[in-house]
């Protein structure tokens, strides 16, 4: 009896292992097909503006530069850590959205910029300076190809001087952009 069984089971076990093997190929390609590829983006340099009631009267200083500075090299970090995005340098053309009034102000050059630099999309950001303890942050993120914007991240109003900028990208980009 237990020989009859074996033998009528035999294409069965076959038909079943062959249906799993199927199977998990199929998922192991979803799977593949589901990872997301990486993206080209050129993060710019942070800008500042002020609207302090100061901030008319007193220039930017040394530890404004060296806050943004930290704050935009945390954003290259932190998007190229995510494993999404593979950061452009963006050096050869870090003068020319200065010359135009800043990227802030220069109505999504930014976007021809990065696509200039072969970025798939780009990234800025604008701390708006309130008063010496409180701020905002904006983050904008940008389709290189069309100037579409793709994301328009705001942190809210923060508490903290200058010293907090990094901590605020950080905060934005984990919580609102690379979520």
């Amino acid at each position: 009896m237990w020989r009859s069984w074996k033998k009528r089971s035999a294409p069965a076990c076959w038909l079943l292992a062959a249906s799993v093997a199927v199977a998990s190929a199929i998922a192991v390609q979803s799977s593949r097909a589901a990872e997301p590829s990486h993206v080209n983006i050129a993060v710019f340099d942070f800008e500042l503006d002020d609207r302090s009631a100061a901030g008319g009267m007193i220039g930017p200083d040394a530890i404004d530069a060296e806050n943004l500075k930290k704050a935009t090299e945390e954003a290259r970090q932190r998007l190229s850590a995510s494993g999404r995005y593979t950061v452009v340098e963006t050096g050869t053309v870090a003068g020319q959205p200065i010359s135009a009034g800043g990227i802030q102000g220069c109505n999504g050059c930014e976007a021809a910029f990065a696509r200039k630099l072969g970025a798939d999309q780009s990234i800025y950001g604008v701390f708006a300076r309130v008063s010496r303890t409180e701020y905002t942050l904006q983050i904008i993120v940008r389709d290189a190809q069309t100037g579409a914007v793709l994301s328009n991240a705001f942190s809210g109003l923060r508490m903290g001087a200058n010293y907090a900028w990094p901590r605020a990208v950080i905060s934005t980009l984990d919580n609102k952009i690379l979520q």
